[in-house]
């Protein structure tokens, strides 16, 4: 399963997946300042399965339901590694229990 972190995202969180996954940072590909629709495109061509995101336009700027990946969108107090780790675990498990929509909302 390969995962892209946003650009918005610390790098270092890729480590909190652990190495079941297959986690690349948006720096990890050379496509920092991509904007979404681009980065969507770019992530489709490379097969990638999911999309990890802070980003709450996103949803709105672009036609979601048309794409082949699922995007989690992280709602948290701040971007911070410490804040988000709990919410990677949420993600590995939604992701095990194929309790997956187009865009999933990780609180």
């Amino acid at each position: 399963m390969k995962i892209l972190l946003d650009e918005s995202l610390p790098r270092k969180l890729k480590a909190d997946f652990g190495s079941l996954y297959d986690v690349k940072t948006v720096k990890d590909m050379g496509w920092l300042g991509k904007k979404n629709g681009e980065l969507l495109s770019l992530m489709v061509s490379h097969n990638f399965n999911f999309f990890v995101t802070v980003d709450k336009n996103l949803r709105y700027q672009q036609n979601l339901e048309r794409l082949e990946i699922i995007i989690f969108l992280l709602l948290a107090v701040d971007n911070r590694r410490i804040t988000l780790q709990n919410l990677v675990e949420k993600i590995k498990r939604k992701i095990k229990e194929g309790d997956l929509k187009t865009v999933n909302e990780i609180f």
